[in-house]
């Protein structure tokens, strides 16, 4: 059956989850998981927690999905040691170079890619495979005919989110809590701007960004006739009874059960957005599935039962069978085994001639039936009694608490893991040779003369710009290599298309690609091109480095969430290129913000902007090939006045990033870079690359 997977941001929720039928919860331990807001548990509190759960059949997954920093990989070490000695059942990760510490620090231990992975089709599920990855968990925007696609194909277990918050933003491509308030979403800290109103082109109580809780509590059975293998309940953050009701009504219907209005207004009363939506599984995306958290009055009879679920008494989870002798001559003795072959047994009294009423079998049965108040339930009781004995009720009872309590300390009891040992990567020497200068522009007219008389190293263009526009490729000077930017989301029904284009780039002489997704690599080498990583790869210590090194990558580009000394320390085992000016990419959306407020999508006809309550602007351009959504920064990242302090990173190249230039803007900004003009604050922005991120 289907696993349900629920959140534990707490014990009480942990609880909670458990004891409404969960078969699996995931839990966060340290600092490098996604939810630093949650409580999360501390080294001890973690082996209760594991304790717990292996007693009532409950398997616990660790999230350890957030990006780490080559300083913090060895405490990263330090927290899969704990993790794995308190004997977590799978390890959930984000970061590429994390994967591979895993490998080495818990070689027994499944992992399992985080939706920060940003994997949306078949091919980024077999990429992550030949990682050692055993689960997928894939991107929240999916239509039930993509999940089922990848489900009839991957040589993995495919896990889905059905409950809870949605991100606007694919998750791990989300940049914007981190460059506008310095708090991270890829390292466990997002503020949620999505959340805040904004306007279009001026101030207006809105909110384009909010979308409402997902819920799909009525396609269970679809999901699991498709082979989804586990589905999960968002919510670490919130309170322990929304995680009660939602797994108790997730587990009804897993089991069989019709989904009621009551249960459906239950989930609504719990936590929602006015309301929930079903929107991306059922491809039908737009403004209906947008809503707010609005305060009224709490559902206290809902709460009440659900704090009683889990605070008082014992959900009876687990099946055991009990084998019993009562002998007239060799005394008493009972057993019981669990459905994981677990046997503990407990000798008895000697047995008495019966005065009045002899024991029977059945009453033997009757009694032993009696598992109130524990994790077990009793499928089957043998036993053989001898005629004309008696023995006392207590006596009874207290060998049955015996045995179970006994077997609760046996299910309980962590196995000797296997651990690793954390052997740090050798330093490499920083390449000495200033960094060379590399162009990408979102709109072929953004290539000017000027550029191509700068001879940049790489001219990175959309591929779709690349194929309608064939004339740039002759352009280009013999000593710039263009370079076809693939879009960072490609659902599987718009891989032929994608295939399609990069065949007539590489009929052009084209032969390499931008690439900022797992998913995209093997199919680019399929029609012979070679490939460098976007920052959409999230690039964030000398591991990933390495990773992307064995895949062959000819470069890599550095998180612009590092700071300049992450990336000067970084170990360089692929040639590393720093984004230096442009508009950030602070969102990658499936919904048309356009589309949305206007009814029709003109996003390729001109730029959208929101303003949120500071008057900050932010620009809404068109992915190109796509009618996906990129929200770029109101300001412009400025280092070019900072080459002399960019030269001492070791990197092999700075990227100059047009967005929403005009040709003319290119041109300037072209002059600038060549004389280091200075930065202007009024404009330009650092980035975190002085500041950093909390």
């Amino acid at each position: 059956m289907m696993e349900l997977l629920s959140p534990a941001g707490s014990m009480d929720a942990l609880r909670a989850a458990v004891q409404n039928g969960a078969n699996a919860v995931y839990l966060g331990f340290g600092a490098y998981n996604a939810r630093q807001g949650a409580k999360n548990f501390s080294a001890d509190e973690l082996v209760y927690a594991v304790q717990y759960c292996h007693t009532r059949g409950v398997k616990v997954h660790l999230t350890l999905n957030t990006l780490v920093s080559d300083r913090e990989l060895p405490k990263a070490a330090e927290v899969l040691r704990t993790a794995v000695s308190a004997g977590v059942d799978a390890l959930i990760v984000q970061d590429l170079g994390l994967v591979s510490l895993c490998r080495q620090m818990a070689p027994n231990v499944p992992i399992h890619a985080s939706t920060q992975m940003s994997i949306h089709s078949l091919e980024g599920v077999r990429q992550a495979a030949a990682m050692g990855i055993s689960r997928v968990v894939l991107a929240r925007e999916l239509r039930r005919e993509e999940i089922a696609y990848i489900c009839r194909n991957s040589p993995v277990e495919i896990e889905v989110f059905v409950h809870g918050a949605l991100c606007m933003c694919y998750s791990g491509q989300c940049y914007m809590s981190a460059i506008i308030g310095r708090r991270s979403g890829n390292r466990g800290q997002c503020a949620q701007p999505c959340r805040l109103n904004y306007g279009y082109d001026r101030v207006e109580n809105k909110y384009p960004l909010s979308l409402k809780d997902n819920c799909l509590v009525e396609y269970l059975s679809d999901l699991q006739q498709m082979g989804v293998a586990s589905v999960k309940i968002e919510g670490r953050m919130k309170r322990p009874e929304y995680v009660a009701t939602a797994t108790r009504i997730y587990r009804s219907a897993i089991n069989g059960e019709p989904v009621s209005d009551t249960s459906l207004r239950e989930l609504e009363d719990a936590f929602s957005r006015q309301g929930f939506t079903d929107g991306y599984f059922q491809g039908q995306t737009g403004p209906e599935m947008f809503g707010v958290r609005v305060a009224g009055r709490e559902n206290k009879a809902l709460f009440q039962a659900a704090r009683a679920s889990y605070e008082s008494g014992e959900a009876q989870l687990v099946p055991v069978q009990f084998y019993a002798i009562v002998s007239a001559e060799q005394g008493t003795v009972l057993a019981v085994q669990d459905d994981e072959g677990h046997i503990c047994k407990t000798m008895g009294p000697m047995p008495q001639a019966a005065q009045t009423r002899a024991l029977t079998e059945d009453d033997l049965a009757a009694r032993l039936s009696k598992t109130g108040g524990t994790p077990y339930y009793c499928t089957n009781v043998r036993c053989i009694v001898d005629r004309g004995v008696m023995l006392p009720a207590a006596a009874i009872n207290a060998m049955r608490r015996e045995v179970l309590s006994r077997l609760s300390a046996v299910r309980g009891r962590q196995k000797q893991p296997s651990i690793g040992i954390f052997h740090a990567l050798q330093p490499l020497p920083n390449p000495k040779k200033p960094p060379v200068l590399t162009v990408s522009v979102l709109r072929a007219e953004q290539v000017t003369r000027r550029m191509l008389g700068a001879a940049p190293e790489l001219l990175y263009l959309p591929l779709t710009e690349l194929v309608e526009n064939p004339q740039l490729v002759a352009a280009a000077s013999r000593r710039t290599t263009v370079v076809a930017v693939l879009p960072r989301i490609c659902w599987d029904s718009e891989t032929p298309t994608l295939l399609h284009r990069l065949d007539a780039a590489y009929a052009m002489g084209v032969r390499q690609v931008l690439t900022g997704n797992l998913g995209q690599i093997s199919l680019a080498r399929s029609r012979g091109f070679e490939v460098r990583g976007d920052f959409g790869l999230n690039v964030y210590n000398s591991r990933t480095m390495q990773y992307l090194q064995k895949q062959g990558f000819l470069s890599a580009t550095a998180s612009f969430e590092m700071t300049l000394a992450q990336i000067r320390d970084m170990r360089k085992s692929v040639p590393v290129e720093l984004i230096a000016y442009g508009r950030l990419p602070l969102m990658l959306t499936e919904n048309c913000l356009n589309k949305n407020r206007t009814g029709t999508c003109s996003c390729q006809h001109g730029e959208v902007r929101l303003t949120d309550r500071m008057g900050e602007e932010f620009r809404v351009v068109r992915d190109p090939g796509t009618c996906r959504n990129v929200i770029l920064n109101g300001k412009k990242l400025y280092m070019l006045d900072k080459q002399r302090e960019l030269r001492r990173l070791g990197l092999w190249a700075t990227r100059l990033m047009f967005t929403t230039e005009n040709p003319g803007e290119v041109d300037s900004v072209l002059a600038a870079y060549r004389n280091a003009a200075p930065f202007d604050p009024g404009s330009g922005t650092r980035g975190l690359y002085l500041r950093g991120v909390e």
